[in-house]
């Protein structure tokens, strides 16, 4: 079994696990049948449709 010569201090442990760390902003589209800001592969929340197909009743969701 492997052992580490030196200790690895707690910086430069980070710094490593650092280089692969990406923070992207969740990306948005627009609903095809009203225009409002979706997420992708998500039902619209304004109208309900999803893929041009009536998916949820909206008018009964927020009562």
């Amino acid at each position: 079994m492997a052992v580490p010569k030196t200790k690895v201090s707690k910086s430069r442990k980070n710094m490593k696990k650092a280089a692969n760390f990406r923070v992207s902003a969740t990306t948005i589209t627009g609903c095809r049948n009203c225009h409002a800001p979706v997420r992708p592969h998500c039902v619209c929340l304004a109208c309900g449709y999803y893929k041009g197909e009536k998916r949820i009743d909206v008018a009964s969701e927020t009562k």
